[in-house]
């Protein structure tokens, strides 16, 4: 193999690495951001001791979750995603936006997030959202280097 064509093979295999890494790291944060979502509770006034206002929906703190890069959004929806379906769907579509390099930030601007996360004012996320999924983190890159086979 004449040497220009191992540099044109070398290149190759670094695209197909630079790319697969890409990959599992789009994946496994969309994995990251779903896992979270979905451990977010939603409001559930039958459970509370309270009743909930009139007309009350839940969902808006699992609509809240937000993906950017390099800082956090500063925004927060006002409208409940109770199922996490648009929430993720939003963030996945993001995620796929994201270049090797840049740092992807997953947030909630709502101010009652941290009382539920570290505080357990919630039965339904006793041990919070972030972290629990964070310890996940491992499986996410595991199961996402594996669909790249």
């Amino acid at each position: 193999m004449a040497r220009t064509d191992f540099g044109k093979a070398l290149h190759k295999f670094a695209e197909k690495v630079d790319g697969g890494i890409a990959t599992v790291m789009r994946k496994s944060s969309i994995d990251l951001l779903s896992s979270i979502v979905m451990k977010t509770p939603v409001g559930n006034p039958t459970l509370w001791k309270s009743k909930g206002p009139p007309g009350y929906v839940g969902g808006r703190l699992r609509a809240s979750w937000t993906v950017d890069f390099d800082q956090a959004v500063f925004t927060a929806t006002l409208k409940p995603d109770p199922s996490g379906a648009l929430t993720i769907a939003n963030g996945a579509t993001k995620l796929q936006q994201w270049e090797p390099g840049l740092p992807i930030v997953i947030s909630t601007r709502l101010p009652y997030a941290p009382r539920i996360e570290f505080q357990g004012h919630s039965g339904q996320a006793p041990a919070g959202m972030v972290r629990v999924s964070v310890a996940e983190w491992h499986s996410f890159v595991e199961r996402a280097a594996r669909s790249l086979d």
